[in-house]
């Protein structure tokens, strides 16, 4: 993948991100307090909805620039076009690197406390080729920005959202005097885990439906057509993984000490069904997909045209 389609990619990417989460954030703060275990009136109700949102407007575009900047660069060295079977594959294991490698460059904390240990390895240096060359320095730097910004972000932002009367910076201010930095990593396991589910199924359907639909009217579809395909794909998605995102956010907002704290997922996920049953584990179900369904209209459709422009 030439340098020049990559920064179209982590541009359009970024672009995209900032786009959808600042006009869906309502939905988000709506979705988050059904989820939250004091439950939807004791955490706001319908006030302060924007609260948190400063958290979302700073983790969005690394956030979203690092995913697609991986998810074109595996995609485009994996092999497709061959077989019609083979191109699921290949957005699936995509979009797993690309939620992965957005992830898991997030430091090691050792039993010191340094912050400044990540847990990363580079090839090794010979002499007739550097290890990292300008390009891939640039894209480990963006995705070690983007994994440090992402989950802290989220976890300041759902507190903020249940919280609606505290700011922003007084909610990060807390978690980091009573939890310190490990508990704005809070979550980190559970977040990995709904979001590689999340895009095995979200963008290998967003694909395949965007081919279909190529086929049937006899040429590649229009970014119009790309955002009505990602709403499809994204609202299913969304509704498949919502137990996941339930119990995400009960780890995000489990107070220090408690087993939900813990950060144990199929243990919250227990809790869930024994407490709530069913109706638990699929809370805020209905704002999650409408969010997601709209996000992926705006979000992939935004992508596609801002690509286009880029290139």
């Amino acid at each position: 993948m030439e340098p020049r389609e990559s920064w179209a990619a982590l541009a359009a990417g970024g672009v995209a991100g900032v786009f959808v989460d600042l006009i869906l954030f309502p939905l988000d703060t709506v979705k988050t307090r059904l989820q939250s275990p004091q439950g939807f009136r004791k955490a706001g109700g319908f006030r302060g909805i924007y609260a948190g949102v400063p958290s979302t407007a700073i983790g969005s575009f690394p956030n979203a620039a690092a995913f697609f900047i991986t998810y074109e660069n595996v995609k485009s060295v994996l092999p497709h076009g061959s077989s019609p079977y083979l191109s699921p594959a290949t957005h699936m294991v995509a979009a797993s690197l690309g939620e992965v490698l957005r992830c898991v460059l997030v430091p090691s904390y050792q039993e010191s406390g340094d912050l400044f240990q990540p847990n990363t390895r580079c090839l090794p240096t010979t002499a007739a080729q550097p290890a990292c060359f300008p390009w891939e320095a640039a894209q480990l730097s963006l995705l070690s920005v983007a994994c440090l910004i992402r989950v802290p972000s989220e976890v300041v932002k759902q507190r903020a959202q249940v919280s609606p009367s505290s700011s922003t910076l007084r909610i990060l201010s807390h978690t980091l005097y009573h939890e310190g930095i490990q508990g704005l990593y809070r979550g980190y396991k559970s977040t990995v885990l709904r979001e590689i589910p999340f895009s095995l199924v979200q963008f290998p359907l967003w694909e395949s439906l965007k081919d279909l639909w190529s086929w049937k009217q006899g040429h590649v579809v229009d970014s119009w057509q790309s955002a009505v395909c990602g709403a499809f794909a994204g609202g299913f998605a969304a509704a498949v993984t919502t137990p996941l995102d339930v119990a995400k956010t009960r780890i995000m907002l489990a107070k220090a000490g408690s087993s939900n704290a813990s950060g144990n997922v199929l243990a919250a996920l227990g809790g869930i069904w024994r407490t709530q049953g069913l109706s638990g584990l699929f809370a805020g179900v209905v704002p999650r997909m409408a969010a997601i369904s709209l996000g992926g209209f705006i979000f992939l459709g935004t992508y596609e045209k801002t690509r286009q422009l880029l290139l």
